[in-house]
């Protein structure tokens, strides 16, 4: 039976990044993915991923975006690659909505510059914006987005490097406390290991059932649309944005890597699904729900449908994260119920996961995300 110092389950965005610490910090470190490296059958896909620090989950989450930040740029120079591109960040709604309050309060606890724009202020700046009087928006100017596939595909290659080993189309079938450590069986092989480290995303409930009461996988669909006026859709010149309005919470980015103006609606339709069995087509109501947001605060972006792709989220009561060690079983860590603002991340969620597993602890502040606040 091969023999490792961790094992880590699921090697996406969270996944990838914790092979890579674990493999940087000397660990033999085994990587098990179920599909390809990467793949579109989870949540680390879609050309384009957003980062900021207009954080109105809740303002604790700014130092670990700071940390990340560090540590995408690390990676970066590590692959020589560009996978962070930076346009600007608007988080709007009307002045009593929880995106613009939440926004505002995450940069002044942490002394993060920002601006406040009045509707007509942000169309003029950014004409591809057509918002109407009643939104004001938290512009920050450090945000963009992570190009999520590159990200991935880099962490496999740089922890390859310091010598881990990834195996894609293996699938964990169970797994057992074995002593101290755990025993991993896959429809390949069976490995032992010291720790393990699940970060497996919608599929993280099936292989910890600690969580699985806390965890709601949820279809989610994005949709490129061809703009009017293109050079208005450009990184250079459109800010990636988030919107509370009333016809829902929607985001949104520029063109980039492929011709297209990208938009999704936060939990899009409510569909709660089995991942394995997941509708991954996408319909005609699909298209009609984003269409007619683009239409009204988009419009020189609403034209033909250039690409469709479906991703899952996987969401927790309080759309705050799990980062825990399993109370019975300290041997395991769990990354999961990402509700849809986890990709950011994954760098620094890749750094904690490898301390849980070397320490059984971490130096960043997880409070928020520990399993026993569902028992409260």
């Amino acid at each position: 039976m091969p023999v490792y110092d961790a094992i880590v389950i699921g090697v996406g965005g969270m996944g990838s990044a914790a092979v890579y610490h674990l493999a940087r910090r000397g660990w033999k470190v085994l990587g098990l993915e179920q599909y390809g490296i990467p793949n579109e059958l989870g949540s680390s896909h879609g050309h384009s991923r957003m980062i900021r620090y207009t954080l109105q989950e809740h303002p604790s989450y700014v130092p670990l975006v700071h940390r990340a930040y560090e540590l995408w740029h690390e990676l970066e120079d590590a692959a020589g690659e560009r996978l962070m591109v930076t346009t600007g960040s608007v988080r709007a709604g009307p002045p009593d909505s929880p995106f613009f309050r939440g926004a505002k309060e995450a940069c002044d606890v942490h002394n993060i510059p920002y601006e406040i724009l009045t509707a007509p202020e942000l169309n003029n700046r950014f004409p591809g914006y057509r918002f109407p009087e009643e939104i004001s928006s938290v512009y920050q100017a450090d945000g963009g987005f992570l190009l999520p596939e590159r990200c991935i595909v880099n962490y496999v290659k740089c922890a390859q490097e310091a010598g881990a080993e990834v195996h894609s189309h293996e699938t964990v079938l169970d797994w057992e406390p074995q002593g101290e450590g755990v025993r991993v069986r896959t429809d390949r092989d069976t490995y032992s290991a010291g720790r393990l480290v699940v970060t497996a995303g919608a599929w993280a409930a099936k292989l910890a059932p600690q969580v699985a009461k806390y965890t709601a996988p949820e279809r989610q669909v994005l949709i490129w649309f061809q703009p009017k006026r293109p050079e208005l859709f450009r990184a250079e010149t459109f800010p990636v944005f988030g919107i509370w309005t009333e016809e829902g919470r929607y985001y949104g980015f520029p063109s980039y890597g492929v011709p297209g103006f990208k938009i999704g609606r936060a939990h899009h339709l409510r569909q709660q699904v089995d991942p394995d069995l997941m509708d991954r087509e996408v319909h005609a109501e699909d298209e009609d729900i984003l269409r007619q947001f683009t239409s009204r605060y988009f419009p020189l972006a609403a034209g033909p449908v250039l690409d469709v792709k479906t991703c899952i989220y996987t969401n927790t009561p309080d759309e705050h994260f799990i980062i825990d060690l399993l109370p019975s079983q300290p041997q395991v860590s769990v990354a999961a119920g990402f509700s849809g603002h986890g990709f950011k991340f994954a760098s620094v969620i890749g750094e904690i996961m490898a301390d849980l597993a070397q320490h059984g602890e971490t130096g960043h502040d997880i409070s928020l995300f520990r399993l026993d606040r569902f028992d409260v």
